[in-house]
This record gives structure tokens, sequence and C-alpha cells, in this order.
């Protein structure tokens, strides 16, 4: 039986891990395998966690990015399909600092910063929903 996860309360949780671990912040999340709820655990958070949040058989972890390739990769990707004559350039920006700083630029002057966008949501909720399936999980809206 799979145990329902609210979409919205999912991705705004693995968006504060993600974005935390960027920050080198302690942000984490946890998902109770029994009701679906998410636990917020680190800095900011008033709300105490359960004293047995770490038991594996009762919570599991909110996913981070990087777990899913969902960076560099996907941004490859995307180039591929959408800008194929810029791949050049946006392999380079992926070897030095500031890569995504550069490669929003070139998708805002070519007038595909909405299409990114769009394709890098789709990405991460197919992403997350695979992720819930593995997991006993199933997102609803």
């Amino acid at each position: 039986m799979s145990v329902p996860v609210k979409f919205d309360d999912l991705i705004a949780a693995y968006e504060w891990v993600s974005g935390g671990e960027a920050l080198g912040m302690d942000c984490e999340a946890y998902i109770s395998r029994t009701t679906g709820t998410i636990h917020w655990c680190g800095e900011g958070v008033d709300e105490e966690p359960p004293e047995d949040i770490e038991d594996g058989t009762l919570y599991i972890a909110v996913p981070r990015k990087n777990e899913f390739d969902l960076g560099r990769a996907l941004a490859l990707r995307f180039v591929e399909k959408h800008l194929p004559r810029s791949r050049e350039a946006v392999h380079a920006f992926f070897r030095k600092r500031g890569a995504y700083g550069k490669f929003k630029s070139l998708l805002a002057s070519s007038g595909r910063l909405d299409a990114w966008h769009e394709y890098e949501a789709a990405a991460t909720e197919s992403a997350l929903r695979e992720w819930c399936e593995e997991n006993g999980f199933v997102l609803v809206r």
C-alpha cells in the first residue's frame, strides 16, 4: 500500500534541503513512512522532530537535488534538445565556477529561460515521483 505525500509539501522540503546543502546549512527533512507527514529539522526550525526521526524503518530523508542528477547533466540535456548550437559554449561554462549564472544569462538572451524552468520543473517532478514509488509513497496534488 502506498502512503500519500502532498506534492507541494515534498517539493518545498526538497528545495529546502537542496538549498541548505548549497549554502552549507544544516537542513534536513524526513517523511514518515506510515503517514506521509514531512518533518523539518535544522537551522531556523522551531518545531522539534520526533525522537525516533533517524529510524530508517519509520522515516526516510527527503532527497537532495544532487541525488537525482538534476544539475549540470540536466542543463546539458536541455541544451542538446533546445539550443544545440550553444552546446560547446555551455560545456565550457560548466568547466568553471559561475556556470549557472552564465547558463541562465544565455537562456535569457535566447528567450529560453521560461522553457528551462518548465523543463527543470518537469524533470524534478518526474524524479520525485519515481523516488516516491521506489519508497512506498504516492504523490498527490
